[in-house]
């Protein structure tokens, strides 16, 4: 391997919304500050202390509406204008559950240019089209490719496969030529931060399994596979900062089920239960060393190999889950971002790992 430097049971969703959206909440700065200390860059800690004043860190005890609401307000805080020259629009995949909405991103070019489809993080049961617009926008305008965002379904509305199904969806719209003029889904890669770089692995073990090869490269940001709760990272990091293994738990539970429910078996929920790792297009990963998450990059990319297949893990020490938004805060959130960029340049334009 090759390391670079609706589940109505949950008492809690039906809980009484307790804070308007537009409020604020009071937290205790120093205390918080506290909390923090781990961290070695100043400028991640600021970050870290900036996010628990929009999203609180015991979020997954309140209400699925009142975690929206502190997920949208913490959105809205770091978003950043879009670069000036990107072609924006939004449209409509047909899917099975009903209309997926998705948002292009596109260079002006005289020529069609590569594509990746960008599936957003949020746990399962957060984000939308405006929570990543500026990072897919960024990603855009820096990589000199276009992007598709796709607002999947979210649970606990549309547990484990709903989204899923949307994501093939996409990934049959994109390549059908859905996408229209400006966009070349020959050259294509898929990606995305946390659930999202879910989706992107799961996707690519269902074309695999359907012998399909239009996907020229994977682009998983801290990515949750499905590792083993009870070791490695999520054992020593259970506590982490701005995501926590008993955070891990309660997401998976509303994604695709209670403990015991087969879907915590089936590869295409979880990634890392799959047992055949040959013939996936390249990948590359990225890896916080402060993340319960970080082990499932490592173990993906490990497998792959053994595959005979390639992927590279970047390992970040200094910074924690979610860290891409601050990656106009702090250098090393910033060098981070600009890796995924060069990486998504190179797989998008060549299809190889650099």
């Amino acid at each position: 391997m090759t390391v670079l430097a609706a589940h109505p049971d949950w008492p809690h969703i039906a809980r009484p919304f307790a804070m308007p959206p537009g409020s604020q909440l009071m937290p205790d700065t120093a205390a918080i500050e506290a909390k923090y200390m781990m961290l070695a860059d100043p400028g991640i800690r600021r970050f870290m202390v900036k996010t628990e004043m929009f999203y609180p860190s015991d979020a997954v005890n309140f209400s699925i509406a009142e975690q929206r609401a502190f997920y949208e307000r913490l959105c809205a805080h770091f978003r950043n204008p879009r670069p000036a020259g990107l072609v924006v629009r939004d449209d409509i995949v047909p899917g099975s559950g009903g209309a997926i909405p998705v948002r292009l991103y596109r260079p002006l070019a005289d020529t069609p240019l590569p594509v990746m489809l960008y599936f957003h993080g949020g746990g399962f049961i957060l984000g939308s089209l405006d929570s990543h617009d500026d990072i897919c926008a960024e990603i855009a305008d820096r990589a000199g490719i276009a992007v598709v965002a796709v607002d999947y379904r979210l649970a606990p509305e549309h547990p484990f496969p709903a989204p899923h199904e949307d994501a093939m969806a996409a990934i049959d719209w994109l390549v059908a030529g859905g996408a229209r003029d400006g966009v070349d889904p020959t050259r294509l890669i898929v990606g995305g931060d946390s659930a999202g770089g879910k989706f992107s692995a799961a996707v690519a073990l269902n074309m695999r399994d359907e012998g399909r090869r239009e996907i020229r490269g994977l682009v998983l940001v801290y990515p949750s596979l499905g590792g083993d709760l009870d070791r490695g990272s999520h054992v020593e990091h259970t506590d982490a900062p701005g995501l926590s293994t008993g955070d891990m738990r309660f997401y998976r539970r509303v994604h695709v089920g209670p403990d015991g429910h087969p879907n915590h078996v089936n590869k295409l929920a979880w990634p890392l239960k799959e047992s055949d790792y040959r013939n996936l297009p390249p990948a590359f990963l990225l890896a916080s060393e402060w993340d319960p998450l970080r082990d499932d990059s490592f173990e993906w990319a490990a497998r792959v190999e053994a595959a005979r297949g390639q992927a590279k893990v970047r390992h970040e020490p200094l910074l924690p889950h979610g860290f891409l938004r601050a990656r106009h805060m702090c250098d090393p959130a910033a060098a981070a971002f600009s890796a995924i960029i060069d990486q998504i340049r190179s797989l998008a334009f060549t299809g190889q790992l650099v």
